[in-house]
């Protein structure tokens, strides 16, 4: 019943005691995941695995095990020893995942830590991903969540064995990190006065009166890009740019194209029309901004969004016209490439990659690596142009969706649900592409947009147990053994019940596959 499905597993026979006198062997390199070990495990269960040089619980780093790559690992469970290698440090932070995943559900929750001892079944697992990105984005920007929530979140994409916290930092509806050097980003930015309450109907938009804000300190961030390091999970973060700037906007008008406008942080959902110059004060926002993020986030990708930017601003703006004729670009519109050029530039320059999302898989430089969501084409499109691709089809990884079409289900993003049996069904790179092209994609990840998430409660059921979907698919690559996963899944909801996750219920609708949308059809919908 593990989830995600490991690559290879075999039964030995037999159960492996735990208890409180069970003690731990680290070898030289596996120091610190011997730590998370008793974080994770021996904590909640009520288990000391102190260390020991003759300890029954061995983890080793070990050289020959560099075939199963970064993140693979080979885990023994015999009658008196348990054994936990691999050739890196975070293969053996994946294999601590699959030993609590062996231990009864309620060794996760710390509820029953009195009980002193707990058996786990003798088996033996090699263990490899299918793809190395294998992620979740969340929006804290229209809704902030406290960096507390963060860290349980973390913990549970590492329970499904995901590596990337995608963090939509930056959104016209609100501003999260602070950038020294622009302070009123956060003493303007990061408070609306009201929010939108549920779509926009055909009476138009309704709005509650309760102002939102919140926002991080650096010294937060830089906490739980350690936190999330510690569990193997790399955070990247998203600056949005040139559009979904509104707050931004509040804060420094100037930055905008009608310098003397005064706007507010948007209250709406939806896509804004007010976006960034393309004068030089611009870009020296934006580069300062960077500086200060790529300070924080050590990840090797930074994200600047990129995406549903109209273009009507440039198009009325003299100084934008200008420019773009002084570049000899056809009209206005073309300086949205332009503007992502210079900055994935400076961000090369910087030795990072830079992340965006594209609108059909071909308006970006080649040297971004692009987030496809629009449509299920646009990820082979990008393929094929070159790019490294991250393939996040809304019709299979948007979470802000419904899940099923009951009515009962919490307020979603409009359009039809995205359920349980479409997210593990998808296949970010379909065997049928050339070889060559289906190992440009590094993999896929789920997003959840938090218009109508308004709290973690809420993030969690929308997230569960779609999340468990892309991770088993993710991780375990293949065509998909629904049965299998299914089977797995109820199994699995005892861990999810014994940490406390609100999780839509498996019933005949959730894990209804009749009528599932195709991910590579749907209707196109736009960015929250």
């Amino acid at each position: 019943s593990l989830l995600p499905h490991p690559g290879k597993v075999s039964s030995l026979g037999g159960r492996l005691t735990l208890d409180r006198d069970t003690t731990v062997r680290a070898l030289p390199g596996a120091e610190q995941a011997a730590d998370l070990l008793r974080t994770l495990v021996g904590r909640p269960a009520g288990l000391p695995l102190t260390p020991s040089p003759d300890g029954r619980v061995v983890l080793a780093l070990d050289d020959r095990l560099g075939g199963l790559g970064e993140e693979g690992y080979g885990l023994t469970v015999a009658p008196q020893a348990l054994q936990l290698r691999a050739a890196h440090r975070t293969g053996l932070l994946r294999g601590i995942q699959t030993i609590r995943q062996l231990l009864p559900a309620e060794a996760l929750s710390g509820g029953a830590a009195g009980t002193g001892s707990w058996e786990l079944p003798c088996v033996e697992i090699t263990d490899v991903p299918d793809r190395p990105w294998r992620g979740a984005m969340l929006d804290v920007a229209r809704r902030f969540q406290p960096i507390g929530y963060l860290r349980r979140y973390v913990d549970l994409l590492a329970l499904h064995k995901l590596n990337v916290l995608h963090l939509h930092l930056t959104d016209d509806q609100g501003w999260r990190m602070p950038v020294d050097t622009y302070p009123r980003l956060i003493s303007v930015g990061s408070r609306r006065a009201r929010s939108q309450k549920g779509p926009t109907g055909p009476d138009g938009a309704h709005f509650d009166a309760v102002p939102h804000e919140g926002h991080y300190t650096k010294a937060e961030l830089r906490g739980l890009v350690r936190y999330a390091a510690e569990r193997g999970i790399t955070v990247v973060p998203e600056i949005e740019m040139p559009g979904h700037v509104r707050a931004a906007l509040a804060a420094y008008p100037e930055l905008g194209n009608h310098p003397g406008r005064q706007l507010d942080v948007w209250t709406r959902w939806g896509v804004c029309d007010t976006i960034l110059g393309v004068h030089e004060g611009v870009f020296d926002f934006c580069r300062a901004v960077l500086e200060e993020v790529m300070d924080v986030f050590p990840s090797p990708y930074v994200h600047i969004g990129g995406e549903e930017c109209p273009t009507t601003e440039w198009e009325d703006s003299p100084a934008a016209r200008e420019r773009a004729a002084a570049l000899g670009l056809a009209g206005p519109a073309e300086l949205h490439g332009w503007f992502m050029g210079r900055i994935g530039a400076f961000l090369v320059e910087r030795g990072r990659i830079p992340l965006g999302w594209v609108e059909n898989g071909a308006e970006l430089p080649p040297e971004f690596t692009v987030m496809t969501w629009r449509d299920g084409t646009h990820a082979r499109a990008a393929a094929r142009r070159g790019h490294q691709v991250i393939a996040a089809h809304h019709r299979a990884t948007y979470l802000d969706y419904a899940q099923s079409t009951d009515p009962s289900e919490p307020v979603a993003q409009p359009g039809a649900p995205v359920p349980l049996h479409t997210v593990h069904g998808y296949e970010p790179a379909p065997h049928d592409w050339p070889e060559e092209e289906r190992a440009r994609v590094l993999g896929s990840q789920v997003q959840l947009w938090t218009e109508y998430a308004r709290t973690p409660e809420e993030i969690e059921y929308l997230s569960f147990p779609r999340l468990c979907a892309l991770a088993d698919r993710s991780w375990s690559g293949g065509r998909g053994d629904w049965p299998g996963f299914v089977e797995r899944l109820r199994h699995h909801t005892a861990r999810l019940d014994a940490l406390g996750v609100p999780y839509r219920p498996l019933d005949a609708r959730s894990l209804a596959t009749a009528g599932s949308a195709s991910p590579s059809a749907g209707t196109a919908r736009l960015h929250p």
